[in-house]
């Protein structure tokens, strides 16, 4: 297959690859998995996703989104942020340990999710595309749709956490969809399979 219509989505997260492949099921590109299993040691969303975006690009010579993502939420001042994913070996255990740093803490717990995507191109400079949704973390889990923190973020106007609503209905509100619309409305994918 010609190497311009394949996409690397360089991540091992089974809800993020199925999110992708929703989000650009349109774009004509075959999406390929690649678990790069890069330690994101960048300081910001930004340099995350860039280290994955390029190895993945390097290892395989084709096109690469690598993304970062995180929940960041007021009364924490930010936290977790960067460290969403690391608050504990299962995202049982994660989720657990937000709930607890927030208790007693006064309500509405405001938040914001944050997804930043690197498209690496062989030979081109990485560019950046950012999304996020503001909403609110609830104390109890609502739904069991998503993935992460999805069951505990509330989305304004909608009544429902992410982890109760249907992939069709989060991408109306998701920080990943958004950057994905982002990315999409650049035109970086359009000149990828154009012509040489």
């Amino acid at each position: 297959m010609d190497k311009r219509r394949r996409l690397v989505i360089a991540s091992g997260n089974a809800g993020k690859l199925r999110e992708y492949r929703e989000l650009l099921a349109d774009t004509g590109f075959e999406l390929v998995a690649f678990d790069s299993e890069v330690e994101e040691v960048g300081e910001t969303y930004a340099e995350n996703a860039r280290l994955k975006a390029e190895t993945a690009c390097s290892r395989s010579d084709l096109p690469a989104l690598g993304d970062d993502s995180g929940v960041e939420v007021e009364a924490l001042g930010g936290y977790p942020g960067l460290r969403s994913a690391r608050l504990g070996p299962t995202q049982e255990e994660r989720t657990a340990e937000l709930l607890k740093q927030l208790e007693g803490k006064p309500r509405p717990w405001s938040a914001r999710f944050v997804c930043v995507i690197a498209l690496a191109v062989p030979e081109h400079p990485t560019q950046f595309f950012e999304g996020e949704c503001r909403g609110e973390i609830v104390p109890e889990w609502r739904g069991r749709a998503g993935f992460g923190y999805d069951p505990i973020f509330l989305v304004p106007g909608t009544g429902k956490t992410f982890g109760e609503m249907p992939p069709e209905e989060k991408q109306l509100y998701s920080h990943r969809a958004r950057a994905v619309q982002t990315l999409l409305e650049s035109g970086a994918l359009d000149r990828l399979s154009a012509p040489a």
